[in-house]
C-alpha cells in the first residue's frame, strides 16, 4: 500500500514513513486479545478511520476526543484523528461522567472516539466506536488536511501549576522536537526493539515516549491495557519484550516477586525506564539483583511532550536523581521572578523550607519541545525568550545531576498524574456534613504520592471515611480519590487566613 500524495509531514507522518519503510514488520500487538497489525495494516485502518471522521464532518482543527484503553484501538484512532486533519484530546475511560462532560465542554471536542456504543454524551457531540479492519480498498483522506509545524496535534489535560484540569497545547514541532532529543540518548530504542507499554496511552508519558517513539523507530509496540505484575511478567517473556516504558507503581509491584520469576520474565529486555514519580532505592536494588539490569528514571512534564532529563543521559542510575537535560533542552535553576539564582530559603516560613542538599531553584526550561500554552488561548507558555518555569523545586549535584525536592505550589502527581487539591476538596465540600476540608500529598512506594484529605465535619454530624471516598469517586478520576481520610477539630491557617498544607504533610 503506497502513501498517499501529500501526505503530512507531521507526528502523523511517523506512521506513513514507518508504514512506507517497514510495511510488514509487527507495529502493535495486544497482550490480551492476541491482535496484532503490520504497519502496513495499520495505515490501512488508520485511513478508513480518518475517512469515517470525514465523513461525521470532521474539518481541520475540530477536536476529536479519545476515550480508550491503551489498545490497537487508541493508536488508530489517534492516528486517524491526526489523519483527518483534527486535534486529538485524549481521555480517561475511567472518567466519571461529571468529569467527562465538562472536558468535553472546555475542548470543544465535536466527536468523540469510545468503545461504548451506548455511552451518553453532551448534546452536539458525537460518539463513533473505533474503526476495525476495514473491507476492501479506502478512499484517502486529502494528506493536505494533516496539521504539522505550529499547528495544534494534541491537547493534554493536566491539572497543571494554577488550579483545575488546564489543556496543554502540544503543536507538532513539540511532540516531534522531544522525538529527537530522545532519540539522541545512546541506546534508547531501535526498529528490533518490542516495547512494552502498559502505561496509559491517554497520558503523554504512554503517548511520546511510548508509543510514538516506537513508531518512530518502527519498532513493536506491546499494549497491554491493565497491569498485572505476574501477569505481565508473563506477556513479556511470550512477546519477547526488549524494553518497558514504566512507572514506579510497576517496578515496585516486579521487585516483590521472586527473583527466579522476575529473572525469567524479564530474560529478553535489555533496557527499563521509570518516569512520573520517584522510584525508591530498594526497589532499584532489588530489580538488579535478580536481573542484572538497572531501571533508569527520568522528569517530565506535559508541557515538555514530555520528557526533560533522564539517568539514560547521565549513563547509569543515580537513586534520587532524575538525570541530565536530553540533548537540546536547556535546564537551569532560577529564583520565582526568572533570575537565574537559587532561591534563597526562609527559615521562619515554613511553606518555604526545603529538605536539600544544595542550593534549590525553581526548575526552568527551554526547547523546542515545550508546548504552545494552555487551551485555548495559548496563555501562561514560555516566555519572551522561551523559558517555562515549572513550579518544581530541585537542586544540581556535582555531576550537574537534577535531584527533585518538592514543588513551589500543592500539586499532588500520583503515578504521573496530576491531582490539584481545590478541585478535590470542592467535591468534598458538596457534603453538607463537611465544615471544612484539606487534601495533600502523601508518600506512596507503589504510586510515589497518594491523596490524602482531612476533613473537619460540622459539629453534631455524623460522617464515614467511605462517606467522603464514595463521593470523591462518583465526581472523580480514580487516581484523584483519597487512598486516606482522617477528621480533625480544625485545619492549619496562617495569619491571613490561608490554609497550610505544608503542615498537614
Amino acid at each position: 500500500m503506497s502513501a498517499p500524495e501529500g501526505t503530512q509531514s507531521g507526528v502523523g507522518g511517523l506512521l506513513t514513513r514507518a508504514a512506507a519503510t517497514w510495511p510488514d514488520h509487527p507495529a502493535v500487538r495486544e497482550t490480551g486479545t492476541g491482535r496484532g497489525l503490520t504497519y502496513t495494516q495499520v495505515e490501512a485502518v488508520v485511513q478508513a478511520q480518518a475517512r469515517r471522521l470525514a465523513d461525521a464532518g470532521v474539518e481541520p482543527g475540530d477536536r476529536v476526543a479519545l476515550r480508550l484503553p491503551t489498545s490497537v484501538d487508541f493508536v488508530v484512532a489517534f492516528f486517524g484523528a491526526l489523519r483527518a486533519g483534527a486535534v486529538v484530546v485524549p481521555l480517561s475511560p475511567q472518567a466519571p461522567g461529571p468529569e467527562l462532560e465538562k472536558l468535553l465542554e472546555h475542548s470543544g471536542a465535536k466527536v468523540v472516539i469510545t468503545r461504548d456504543a451506548e455511552e451518553v454524551l453532551p448534546t452536539g457531540v458525537t460518539g463513533l466506536t473505533p474503526e476495525s479492519d476495514p473491507d476492501g480498498a479506502v478512499e484517502f483522506v486529502d494528506g493536505d488536511r494533516a496539521g504539522t509545524g505550529e499547528d495544534i496535534a494534541v491537547v493534554s489535560y493536566t491539572s497543571g501549576t494554577t488550579g483545575p484540569p488546564r489543556g496543554v497545547m502540544l503543536s507538532h514541532r513539540a511532540l516531534l522536537a522531544n522525538l529527537a532529543q530522545l532519540s539522541g540518548v545512546e541506546g534508547v530504542l531501535t526498529h528490533d526493539d518490542r516495547v512494552l507499554i502498559t502505561i496509559p496511552l491517554f497520558h503523554v508519558y504512554g503517548l511520546g515516549p511510548g508509543l510514538l517513539q516506537a513508531v518512530s523507530a518502527g519498532a513493536t509496540a506491546v499494549l497491554s491495557e491493565r497491569f498485572e505484575a505476574q501477569r505481565t511478567l508473563e506477556d513479556c517473556a511470550e512477546q519477547g519484550v526488549t524494553t518497558i516504558t514504566g512507572v514506579p507503581t510497576m517496578y515496585s509491584e516486579f521487585a516483590a516477586l521472586g527473583p527466579e520469576e522476575l529473572s525469567r520474565g524479564l530474560a529478553s529486555v535489555r533496557r527499563m525506564t521509570s518516569g512520573a514519580a520517584p522510584l525508591h532505592p530498594k526497589v532499584l536494588g532489588a530489580i538488579r539483583e535478580a536481573t542484572g539490569l538497572d531501571v533508569y528514571e527520568g522528569y517530565g512534564l506535559t508541557e515538555c511532550a514530555p520528557v526533560v532529563t533522564s539517568t539514560l543521559v547521565t549513563g547509569y542510575p543515580k537513586p534520587g536523581s532524575v538525570g541530565r537535560p536530553l540533548p537540546g533542552v536547556e535546564l537551569r535553576l532560577v529564583d520565582s521572578d526568572g533570575t537565574d539564582q537559587a532561591v534563597p530559603l526562609d527559615p521562619d516560613d515554613v511553606d518555604d523550607v526545603f529538605e536539600a542538599e544544595g542550593e534549590t531553584g525553581l526548575v526552568s526550561i527551554r526547547g523546542a519541545n515545550l508546548f504552545s500554552g494552555y487551551w485555548p488561548d495559548g496563555g501562561h507558555g514560555p516566555d519572551d525568550e522561551g523559558w517555562f518555569r515549572t513550579g518544581d523545586v530541585g537542586y544540581l549535584d556535582v555531576d550537574g545531576d537534577l535531584h527533585l525536592v518538592d514543588r513551589a505550589n500543592d500539586l499532588i502527581i500520583v503515578n504521573g498524574f496530576n491531582v490539584f487539591p481545590n478541585e478535590v476538596e470542592s467535591v468534598i465540600s458538596l457534603l453538607p456534613e463537611v465544615a471544612e476540608a484539606a487534601v495533600v500529598g502523601i508518600v506512596d512506594e507503589r504510586s510515589g504520592e497518594a491523596v490524602k484529605a482531612f476533613v473537619v465535619p460540622v459539629a453534631g454530624a455524623s460522617l464515614s471515611e467511605q462517606q467522603v471516598v464514595d463521593q470523591c469517586a462518583a465526581h472523580l478520576a480514580g487516581y484523584k480519590v483519597p487512598h486516606a481520610v482522617e477528621f480533625a477539630e480544625s485545619l492549619p491557617h496562617s495569619a491571613t487566613g490561608k490554609l497550610r498544607r505544608m503542615r498537614l504533610r
